[in-house]
């Protein structure tokens, strides 16, 4: 079954909705400056209404390890994700200062370059994606074909796109990534977030 990670949560009520849509990982931008940027101290707050097997992904962009560091040792999240120009001594040191938390690494695929990186890159997981900060756009799908390793599919997604999406990406896809594509004028949409998780995780 595709996992299903919404992303850029910054509401209680996107918490609640994303529980009653099945969610599997819930990802916070601990960065700031984007526009759904929250403080450390939201999630740490908003934590208490997670159940345990709702994952907490912490999004980074090109932040201070230290800073990371701070926040995955007050156990404010389970896994790092690393949405920037993060190389792999970067990757190497996290993961040496911050033991037992996965990091995922994301790819904004333009070519077969960005695909032949993610499959070197020593993160644990990766992330394909066509932009920054939501750029709810989707990248050329048929550069999956290269990808050698399990991965998170993101970019352009949303509940009407979704299963076809899943069903081309081939047999290494084990989850798939929203924000805006389950939104509507800026904010988490209940009914979106329900269909988007109910077609994610049909049976192909």
């Amino acid at each position: 079954m595709t996992l299903v990670k919404f992303c850029g949560n910054r509401r209680e009520e996107d918490i609640r909705f994303l529980k009653e849509a099945g969610g599997d990982l819930a990802g916070f931008i601990l960065t700031p400056g984007f526009k759904r940027s929250v403080e450390p101290e939201f999630v740490k707050t908003i934590s208490k209404a997670l159940p345990e097997n709702i994952r907490k992904v912490g999004v980074f962009v090109n932040e201070p390890v230290e800073n990371i560091i701070r926040i995955a040792g007050d156990d404010i999240i389970d896994m790092i994700q690393l949405h920037g120009d993060e190389d792999e001594d970067y990757i190497r040191e996290l993961k040496k200062l911050a033991p037992g938390r996965k990091i995922i690494k994301v790819f904004i695929v333009k070519g077969e370059e960005d695909i032949r990186r993610a499959n070197e890159s020593s993160a644990d997981l990766v992330l394909l994606d066509a932009g920054v900060g939501g750029s709810g756009k989707l990248f050329d799908h048929s550069l999956i074909k290269g990808i050698e390793r399990d991965f998170i599919l993101a970019g352009g997604l949303n509940d009407g796109n979704v299963a076809r999406a899943i069903e081309n990406a081939g047999p290494h896809l084990i989850g798939v990534d929203v924000s805006s594509g389950v939104e509507t004028d800026g904010h988490k949409d209940r009914e979106k977030m329900i269909r988007f998780s109910r077609n994610a995780k049909k049976e192909y």
